[in-house]
């Protein structure tokens, strides 16, 4: 068992409340069985985490619906399993979504593991909804400073001169300056 899924079943054991399906799920090697975990009615919500994060991990694309909401979950550690879950199942659609979700003004407060799952992608899509979603940020008072800071890192990490102008930007903000400042170096600008 690897720390990541290690980490997972620790967290969810509880919430399974243990036993053997809680077991099961955990152990079995039969794909299909997991899948069905993913649509069959009545299933609570620590099974179906475990199981979509197993099926993403070992690459089976049914498990991408299902990890794409929890990666919009109001919850941060299912965020970061899907986040680990989807960046291991490879899927074309995940950079889009991860977009999508990323730059939802309405989920704003659930964006940070989509932010940092697009940086750690490396897609096409990265640096523009990076560029969009730290944008939108910038304003006075904006209570999503960590969305912000991690855009900026995001970008550093990609070093896409195309960030420059609205890296720039952030400098006067105090708590992403020091940030900024370090991309705008590495960047060249």
């Amino acid at each position: 068992m690897n720390e990541e899924l290690r980490s997972l079943a620790i967290r969810l054991r509880d919430e399974a409340g243990g036993g053997p399906v809680y077991e099961r799920l955990l152990t079995t090697a039969d794909h299909d069985e997991l899948a069905a975990v993913l649509t069959e009615p009545g299933r609570p919500l620590w099974a179906r985490e475990l199981a979509a994060f197993r099926l993403g991990c070992a690459g089976d694309r049914r498990a991408f619906e299902s990890l794409v909401l929890f990666l919009n979950h109001r919850d941060p550690e299912r965020c970061v399993c899907a986040a680990h879950a989807l960046s291991e199942l490879g899927d074309p659609r995940t950079p889009r979504a991860a977009a999508a979700l990323a730059t939802n003004e309405l989920r704003v407060a659930y964006a940070l593991v989509p932010v940092r799952l697009l940086a750690r992608l490396r897609a096409p899509e990265s640096v523009p909804a990076l560029i969009t979603v730290l944008g939108r940020r910038l304003v006075p008072e904006d209570p999503h400073w960590r969305v912000a800071l991690a855009c900026i890192e995001g970008l550093g990490a990609l070093g896409d001169k195309r960030a420059a102008e609205v890296v720039r930007a952030a400098v006067p903000h105090p708590r992403l300056a020091a940030a900024a400042q370090a991309v705008l170096a590495r960047l060249g600008a």
